[in-house]
């Protein structure tokens, strides 16, 4: 019997989307298909509210810095600063400021309150150190990683002292400079200072991994966590800031794969500590190679997503969302013979879509790929479906 496209779809609710996956994961992803709106921030936020209090998530990680989200972290588990500052200095890309990530922060304050530990939810940033434009310093990777070791192991087992990781490091404002994106040649990632660097932060990680039994006995779960956070860290910022002194063709896929390896890791990370609900870019999060173009230049890599996947199996699911318009921005109506127009036909103004049933309806007729008018908006490529556990359809995106 032929399956109707209305009867693919199911309310956006933790039930509904329980129901779609194949087994419970351990990590689930929910993608969005554009960055910096409370509408889809809100419908994250219910979602994510319900998943946590209905079947046990512990971690929610969100698309940013890594680093920065110590500082949210600390306040949801113990009430560490005050909401205005934490928002500011704990969540980057300037996305601290949309009132559905403070609300976000603040519910999972309030929910921990008055539990034990072992019941309280934790935050975690999933991106690197890095903005579109440049790379932060490693300094604070780096300092914090050596002042870990240097309280914990004998000081001749140290690769170099404090005073000369500071020498080296030098002013932070020469790392991060945003001319260094377009101009290879203002990157610092190639002086002899960074590689020095490269090569104790290297010596930094490999004795966290030799001193591992001392390290345990010696840290609570959270300093050992973090021990490796600032190695993840460390070493990648290095690497990256090497590469973004690159001037080869392969300097933009090489950037791009660095920044998806790092995400990964991360994620990886988050999944160790317990069942996790993550939030990012659809791109980031998908199985299937992300890609950009630059002018007439093609570039693919594999996503965080996929090197997830490939890690976890079924302990990862992914839930990609798709809208209709976006009509302040010039995403209007979409053609009816692509997939958002297949589903924007449906009377509902949201809804989880089966994407097994979905890809059953379309048999071998496959969807047009919509074209957005509007770069921030990356419509859903029907290639991609069958990587898909399930998908979350928003029909409107209003300006507010």
């Amino acid at each position: 019997m032929a399956i109707d496209i209305k009867d693919t779809v199911h309310a956006v609710d933790a039930a509904s989307v329980t129901r779609l996956l194949p087994a419970r994961p351990r990590v689930l992803a929910l993608g969005e298909p554009t960055h910096g709106d409370n509408e889809l921030l809100d419908l994250r936020n219910e979602l994510f509210r319900q998943l946590v209090e209905q079947e046990g998530y512990r971690t929610i990680a969100l698309e940013s810095d890594c680093l920065m989200g110590l500082v949210v972290d600390d306040y949801v588990t113990s009430g560490t600063g005050a909401l205005d500052e934490v928002m500011q200095r704990g969540v980057s890309h300037g996305w601290g400021a949309f009132s559905a990530n403070r609300e976000l922060v603040r519910w999972m304050r309030a929910y921990n309150e008055g539990r034990p530990a072992a019941e309280r939810l934790r935050f975690a940033g999933l991106d690197g150190p890095l903005e579109i434009s440049h790379a932060a310093s490693p300094r604070q990777a780096l300092t914090a990683l050596h002042g870990y070791l240097a309280a914990r192991v004998d000081a001749d087992l140290l690769p170099c002292d404090a005073e000369t990781l500071d020498r080296l490091l030098g002013a932070d404002d020469r790392w991060a400079d945003p001319a260094t994106m377009m101009d290879p040649s203002r990157s610092v990632g190639r002086s002899a200072e960074a590689g020095e660097l490269r090569l104790f932060a290297d010596d930094l990680v490999a004795l966290l991994d030799a001193e591992t039994p001392r390290l345990l006995a010696t840290s609570t779960p959270d300093e050992w966590d973090r021990a490796r956070l600032y190695g993840r860290a460390a070493t990648g910022l290095l690497r990256y800031h090497y590469w973004m002194a690159d001037s080869s063709p392969g300097r933009m896929p090489r950037l791009l794969g660095l920044r998806s390896s790092m995400i990964a890791a991360n994620l990886l990370a988050v999944a160790e500590r317990g069942p996790a609900l993550v939030y990012a870019h659809n791109s980031h999060l998908q199985r299937d190679k992300s890609t950009m173009r630059m002018g007439e230049v093609p570039f693919e890599w594999w996503s965080s997503g996929a090197i997830a996947d490939a890690h976890l199996g079924e302990g990862y699911a992914f839930l990609a969302m798709a809208l209709g318009t976006i009509r302040h921005r010039g995403v209007d109506t979409p053609p009816a013979d692509t997939l958002e127009g297949l589903l924007y036909a449906l009377p509902e103004e949201r809804y989880a879509v089966d994407v097994r049933r979905l890809a059953a309806a379309l048999g071998d007729a496959p969807p047009a790929l919509r074209v957005s008018p509007w770069f921030g908006y990356a419509p859903l490529d029907p290639a991609h479906l069958p990587g898909y556990d399930a998908m979350v359809f928003v029909k409107d995106v209003s300006r507010g």
